[in-house]
């Protein structure tokens, strides 16, 4: 896979979630994928699960009348044995409605992308803040 590609998947990766698309969100990490947050205390396990989890997202975000974009930003990938190690900096930025936009977070995404027949897909992902420690 190369840098644009790459670069095509977190676009339209993220759209979809900013979209408020959860279940296609989802689709777009293997049945398997682990996705791990600063604030889950443990990983949360294949896509029925992510999904549940943006589906919360999306319905908090439009409770709050708010618009999130997420801007994948200075990716770096390396092909290994296991697919392909992606780390990006991450940074959402939360627009109330009639409101100006303010940056909710800075974070470092850590990925692990496979192909699975002709598809790339998330197979593991880890978020740390910048605003808390990582140990």
């Amino acid at each position: 896979m190369d840098d644009t590609e790459i670069e095509q998947f977190y676009a339209r990766h993220m759209q979809l979630l900013d979209g408020g698309e959860a279940e296609a969100w989802a689709g777009t990490f293997t049945s398997d994928a682990t996705f791990l947050a600063p604030s889950m205390t443990e990983p949360v396990r294949g896509r029925d699960g992510i999904a549940a989890g943006a589906r919360a997202a999306v319905e908090g975000r439009a409770a709050a009348g708010e618009t999130h974009r997420h801007w994948v930003t200075m990716t770096t990938a390396r092909s290994t044995g296991a697919g392909t190690e992606a780390v990006s900096y991450v940074q959402i930025l939360a627009t109330p409605r009639g409101g100006a936009p303010r940056l909710e977070l800075s974070c470092v995404m850590r990925d692990r992308l496979v192909r699975r027949d002709g598809e790339l897909l998330v197979a593991e992902r880890h978020i740390t803040r910048d605003d808390r420690p990582t140990g």
